[in-house]
């Protein structure tokens, strides 16, 4: 496509010899109106000459061959993945991929496919990479004496080891902060491929429509991914000590089962540091709290500000103050309109406001209520 939207082009048109591997669904009407576009006709032999989409047979031709091409491109792909599954757990194969933290890849003789070795191709299996694997062991052994996973990554800071992304950087060129998070803790705890056993399909990507872009996906149920029936590698943990953090991950019930419920989450703002409030249950009521940045990974700075606390009833009562005779004293009601109305609520500083994000949505009141004052610009 590229080379067809350059003006010096050595051609002017394109013949497509087999449409399975051409197109599928409803791309030929994009492929086909941006040749056009260029000047560009496309031949098809299905059609006995170049298709124009303006003749009702060639529409009909095209919707037909989509058709098949999308069922054969299913058909390839339900092989294909039955076929690396069954690699994946029989053969405990390394199908690809970029290897976890602690582990590096290691040669592990040709290809059985004797047309892939002739071609050269080796298999790769997973072996401890000496420089990160003590790591990995290291916070699982502290995980399992109970360890809080905030206190695994403050330490890990601390002690200045290696992340992920600064000990590969290569894969992480992307990546510009080279520190320990929590996430990334939790990451190497959930992972079972520190046990020794071969993991595929863990995490799974989706084609969204109409660019065909190939997106990540949150990891699929345990029934959606496949795990080696046998050790292929040397684990970093053992199953049963892999097995009681999972236990120790699991996540607690609500008090009394009832949902926790943020009326206002998103809608509360610092005035000291312009970030967004964490939604915060704290003594049986929801809040509001920002803590300008600093996370439980790191030592927080001693020059850094008090956190910012806020209960969300003592917020809600200033808002109805202000909105009960226009809106309605419900908070559900109040919240709705704050976000239609692309407003904000100030939090931090002596005053209360509540701003507009953008000079459309502004609105010129000034209320006093009875504790704080609440601004509204």
């Amino acid at each position: 496509m590229a080379a067809a939207e350059h003006p010096n082009r050595s051609f002017d048109a394109v013949v497509i010899g087999e449409y399975e591997r051409a197109f599928y669904g409803d791309q030929f009407n994009a492929v086909l109106t941006t040749l056009q576009e260029q000047g560009i006709q496309l031949w098809l032999p299905e059609a006995d000459g170049p298709v124009n989409l303006d003749d009702p047979v060639h529409q009909a031709l095209m919707l037909l061959l989509g058709s098949q091409s999308r069922r054969e491109v299913l058909r390839v792909r339900h092989r294909v993945l039955t076929a690396m599954h069954i690699q994946a757990c029989v053969q405990g194969r390394f199908l690809g991929g970029w290897p976890p933290y602690g582990y590096r890849l290691a040669d592990a003789g040709p290809h059985p496919n004797r047309a892939h070795a002739s071609w050269g191709r080796r298999l790769h299996r997973l072996e401890p990479d000496p420089a990160t694997a003590p790591w990995v062991r290291w916070i699982f052994q502290q995980r399992a004496t109970g360890r809080s996973v905030a206190g695994i990554a403050r330490e890990l800071n601390d002690r200045g080891v290696p992340c992920p992304s600064r000990a590969d950087r290569v894969r992480n060129r992307h990546r510009t902060k080279h520190e320990w998070i929590i996430r990334t803790v939790i990451g190497i705890l959930e992972n079972p491929r520190y046990t020794g056993r071969q993991v595929w399909n863990r995490h799974g990507t989706r084609t969204t429509a109409p660019s065909h872009r190939r997106v990540p996906t949150r990891p699929p149920a345990t029934g959606g991914w496949a795990e080696s029936e046998k050790v292929t590698h040397s684990a970093l943990v053992t199953e049963a000590t892999f097995a009681a953090i999972q236990g120790m991950r699991a996540a607690r019930p609500p008090q009394h089962g009832h949902t926790r419920t943020y009326v206002l989450a998103g809608l509360v703002q610092c005035q000291l540091c312009g970030r967004r409030l964490d939604s915060h249950w704290v003594n049986g009521r929801p809040g509001c709290r920002c803590r300008h940045g600093h996370t439980s990974a790191r030592n927080r700075p001693p020059e850094l500000a008090k956190n910012v606390y806020v209960r969300e009833d003592h917020l809600l009562n200033d808002l109805h103050v202000r909105f009960a005779d226009t809106v309605g004293d419900d908070g559900s009601t109040i919240a709705d309109y704050l976000r239609s109305n692309d407003l904000t609520i100030m939090c931090g500083g002596p005053p209360r406001e509540v701003k507009a994000s953008s000079p459309q949505s502004a609105l010129a009141t000034t209320v006093e209520t009875g504790g704080d004052q609440l601004l509204l610009l």
